[in-house]
C-alpha cells in the first residue's frame, strides 16, 4: 500500500497539513504526520528521513511549511524519495513567501503542488 509521510514546520502547519489528510484518505493512502523545523531542529529532520531510509518501503514525502520553507529543499536533498512541497497560502506579504517553496538551488527539486485537496 502507498505510503506518505507529512512533514510539517511548525505546528501552525498542522491545520493546512490535515486538508492533506482527507486526500490521502480519499485515495486510500496510509500516511503519518512528523513536526520538524528545518531552520530550528535540522537534526530531527536528518533523524525522520534515516528512519525512513532505513525500512526500504516506498513513499513519498510531502513537506508543509509555511514562511521561509527550508524544509522541501532539504528533505529533497536527503532522501532517494520523491518530495512534494505544499506550502500553505499567506495572506502576509501578499503570498510572496511561495517563493521559498519553488526556487531551489541546483540539484535540489521537490515538486510544488500549491492546493491541499485534489
Amino acid at each position: 500500500m502507498p505510503r506518505a509521510v507529512i512533514m510539517v514546520g511548525s505546528e501552525a502547519d498542522l491545520e493546512f497539513a490535515n486538508r492533506i489528510c482527507e486526500t490521502l484518505r480519499s485515495f486510500g493512502v496510509s500516511f503519518e504526520i512528523r513536526v520538524a523545523s528545518a531552520h530550528k531542529v535540522p537534526e530531527r529532520v536528518l533523524k525522520i528521513l534515516a528512519e525512513n531510509e532505513k525500512r526500504g518501503e516506498p513513499l513519498v514525502y510531502i513537506t508543509v511549511a509555511g514562511r521561509s520553507n527550508a524544509l522541501s529543499g532539504m528533505a529533497d536533498a536527503n532522501t532517494r524519495y520523491p518530495v512534494i512541497a505544499c506550502p500553505p497560502y499567506s495572506e502576509k506579504f501578499a503570498g510572496i513567501d511561495i517563493f521559498s517553496s519553488l526556487r531551489m538551488p541546483s540539484g535540489g527539486a521537490p515538486l510544488g503542488v500549491l492546493e491541499a485537496r485534489a
